[in-house]
């Protein structure tokens, strides 16, 4: 992975977090209005190789708000970072199931967002950010290998 790509600079850099829902709905109201091309990346799957249609994006949106409404269990929303309130061009969505330590350092890895938007093209996250080497030892004492 090159830590040089323009997509993990951007990924890496600051954001900031939509705390209430309706921070969240003036989100979706700007990524609707935007003329930009959208990658939508769901961790774990292939990057996507282009842009979503506005129909994809529209049905990505509608899907995933009531997905974060139903199992993110906050009168906040809290769990989605943009980079730009005003000119949004890269969003993390963090999975409401799989939170781990979104809001502080962490420890080894980073929590990885259940999906990215992004008008630059994603790149595969979890082969940039790999599982510290102790977790892999512990596996392969586990199951060989």
């Amino acid at each position: 992975m090159n830590p040089k790509e323009p997509f993990l600079i951007h990924y890496q850099g600051y954001f900031r977090n939509l705390l209430k829902w309706e921070d969240l709905d003036r989100f979706w109201e700007r990524l609707r209005a935007s003329e930009a091309d959208w990658f939508v990346y769901a961790i774990g799957e292939a990057p996507p190789d282009r842009p979503a249609t506005k129909s994809e994006l529209e049905t990505f949106v509608v899907e995933v708000d009531a997905l974060l409404r139903r199992e993110h269990k906050e009168d906040y929303c809290g769990i989605v970072y943009i980079d730009d309130p005003e000119a949004p061009s890269m969003a993390k969505i963090y999975d409401p199931n799989n939170l781990g330590s979104v809001c502080g350092p962490g420890f080894g890895s980073p929590t990885l967002p259940g999906w990215v938007l992004s008008t630059l093209p994603p790149t595969d996250l979890p082969a940039a950010f790999p599982p510290p080497g102790n977790r892999r030892r512990w596996w392969r004492k586990l199951f060989g290998g």
